[in-house]
Parts: structure tokens; C-alpha cells; sequence
């Protein structure tokens, strides 16, 4: 019977001495600001995609191909930052003191993106988030025929050229997700560190239901109801995805996968090589992490340190307590990554490179 996965017992004084720091640092003035930051984030990113939602029906795009393809990479990149900023806060909770509210948006606006927001929350939350880059445990980085994202997944022939074509691959990322993954994902009996999913024909049904309500607000109502020509439509549609698949792997993917951070391996008994905070930091590349305009883009993905060894907290406040998580990562000999997002994504085809070989 294979071991059961654990972290190693810490012993080090690192998260006891940096939760009394991070106390100290978040007054209650601190946190009230951060709090309306969040929100005046949720309604700009959310008034802005309904009014490129609403511009659609513009007279004034009829016939001007060039403005209806930039209006839907517009509208695309917008709900993308919409879920990096607000919704993904919303999962974990961080978002309102109200439960219910944070269900409520981040079901909507995940869902308004294509993809299924129950599937990709239990996939983020209960295996990521758990386990990151650990095989067999992250979900994220499962085993996948066309790219080696681990040392420790089998090599294959098309993997050594994988730093070439990954690109491309990439470009398809959301509409895999919408038309293939989510499909997976229900069919899946084992998931990362999940065992026996199992899903009611009701999930099912909700899926599928939901991925139709996506395509006709986003294709069949603007084909009806203006006079922009069919084609022109899903040829801007397409368009906007290849921008925002490329967006939201060359941001995402490089937290974790890169030169710098680390896949720990389980012993004989299960135990890993790092206690439980040692590990978030070991696996984890920040880029920009104190900067207010990068916070304000990525909602702190770009502070991914702070965001696995403090989820609970609002990626508002991860400018502020990033310092305090580098002098501590210092002081306790423990490692921390930083990048500019440049070096961050040449690193991850770097990565690639390496594991091509």
C-alpha cells in the first residue's frame, strides 16, 4: 500500500515568528484599506466588461471587423483579470466576511469565463493548493502527453522539442479547458491527492448547461441581435482566446514552474523533504511581488509566496507583507524566489528546455 503523503515536522521558528510580524504590520487601518481596494477593484473590472459586453451591440461596429476583434481581446483579458483579482479571492474566502457572497461571484464570474468554477475550486483548493508540485498530489501538474512539466513524469519522444511548440500549445489553454478539461475532470475517478470523485448526472447536467449559457451570450447573442457577419464573430472570438490562453499560462504557470522552484519527492514513508511552509516557499517564484501596479493586474498571483503561506488573507495585503516574508525566508535560511516577470517566463522555457532532455 502506497504512503500516505506528509510534510515533514517543522522545527523551524520561520512561520510562528512571521504570523506575529504580519500581525503587527496589519492594523486595522491597513486591512479596512485593503478591503476597499478589493471592492473598488471588483466594480471596475466588472463595469468595465459589461460596458465592452454592451459595446457589442454598438451600431457603430457593424462593418469594422478591426474593432470587433479588439472588443472581444478586450473583453476576454478583462473577465481574465476579473477572476485573477476577485474571484479567485472569492474561493478562498478573502474576498467578503459573507460566506454566500463570495459562492455567488465567484460562480458567476468564473462561469461567465467558459470554464466550470465547482470543478476548478475543489481542483485549486483541495489538491494545489494542499500539495503544490508534488506529483501524483498537484493536480495542476499532472502527467500530460504533449508537455513534461516535472523530472519525475516519463520522457517521451515529442518532449524534446517541447520548448518550441509550447507556445502554440498554450495559445489553445482556454479552449481546451472549456471544450476538453472540464470534460476530464468528470470522468476522472483520481485527481491529484483525490481519490473516488465522483460526480451526480446533476454536476453533469450543470456543466454542460452552463458551457451553452457561455457560448450564447458570447457567440449566438451578438450574431442575432447585431449586424456583425457570423464569421467576423467567431473569428474574434477565437482571436480573444489565443490572447488570453497566452495571458493566463505565461502568468500562472511560471509561479511554479521554473528553473528556481522546487519539486519535492516523498520517501519510502511518505514524508517530505520540507516542513509545511518551508515547502509553499521552496515551490513558489514571485515577480514583482511588492509593486502596487503589478498587485493590481495579477490580483497576487504575482505574490505567490504570500499567497500559499497566507491564503486567508485578501491579495490586497500581499504587498505589505511580502517584505516581512523575505527578511524571515533569510533569517531561517529558507528559500524564497523573486523575478522580474521577463526573467520569470525565460526561465520557465528554460525549465522546459532542461526537461526536454
Amino acid at each position: 500500500m502506497k504512503a500516505k503523503i506528509k510534510f515533514k515536522k517543522a522545527t523551524s521558528p520561520f512561520y510562528a515568528e512571521l504570523r506575529e510580524e504580519v500581525k503587527l504590520l496589519l492594523t486595522e487601518k491597513v486591512i479596512r484599506k485593503a478591503n476597499r481596494l478589493l471592492i473598488i477593484k471588483f466594480i471596475s473590472y466588472t463595469v468595465i466588461f459589461l460596458l465592452l459586453y454592451g459595446n457589442l451591440f454598438n451600431p457603430y461596429m457593424k462593418g469594422k471587423t478591426w474593432a470587433v476583434i479588439l472588443n472581444y481581446t478586450l473583453l476576454g483579458l478583462t473577465g481574465i483579470l476579473l477572476a485573477f483579482n476577485c474571484s479567485h479571492d472569492c474561493v478562498h474566502n478573502t474576498f467578503s466576511k459573507y460566506k454566500k457572497m463570495n459562492q455567488f461571484i465567484y460562480y458567476i464570474t468564473f462561469n461567465l469565463q467558459g470554464v466550470n468554477a465547482r470543478l476548478w475550486r475543489k481542483r485549486h483548493i483541495t489538491s494545489h493548493h494542499v500539495f503544490p508540485n508534488v506529483d501524483g498530489c498537484d493536480a495542476d501538474i499532472d502527467d500530460n502527453i504533449f508537455i513534461r512539466l516535472s523530472a519525475h513524469h516519463p520522457i517521451r519522444n515529442i518532449h524534446q522539442y517541447q520548448h518550441f511548440y509550447a507556445t502554440l500549445l498554450y495559445c489553445f489553454y482556454t479552449l481546451h479547458w472549456i471544450f476538453i478539461k472540464d470534460f476530464i475532470y468528470l470522468r476522472k475517478k483520481e485527481l491529484g491527492n483525490l481519490r473516488n470523485q465522483n460526480h451526480s448526472w446533476k454536476s453533469v447536467v450543470e456543466v454542460v448547461v452552463l458551457k451553452l449559457a457561455y457560448f450564447t451570450y458570447m457567440l449566438v447573442l451578438p450574431a442575432i441581435f447585431t449586424g456583425i457577419p457570423g464569421t467576423t464573430i467567431m473569428i474574434s472570438f477565437l482571436i480573444m482566446h489565443l490572447t488570453i490562453s497566452l495571458f493566463f499560462v505565461l502568468t500562472l504557470i511560471i509561479s511554479h514552474l521554473s528553473l528556481e522552484t522546487d519539486f519535492p519527492i516523498a520517501d519510502e514513508n511518505g514524508c517530505l523533504p520540507y516542513d509545511y511552509y518551508e515547502h509553499q516557499l521552496a515551490v513558489s517564484l514571485d515577480y514583482h511581488p511588492t509593486n502596487p501596479l503589478a498587485n493590481w493586474i495579477f490580483g497576487g498571483f504575482n505574490s505567490h509566496a504570500a499567497h500559499h503561506l497566507f491564503p486567508g488573507l485578501p491579495h490586497t495585503l500581499y504587498t505589505i507583507i511580502t517584505p516581512a516574508i523575505k527578511k524571515a525566508a533569510v533569517r531561517n535560511n529558507f528559500p524564497y524566489h523573486e523575478k522580474s516577470i521577463a526573467e520569470a517566463v525565460i526561465s520557465h522555457y528554460q525549465y522546459l528546455w532542461k526537461l526536454s532532455k
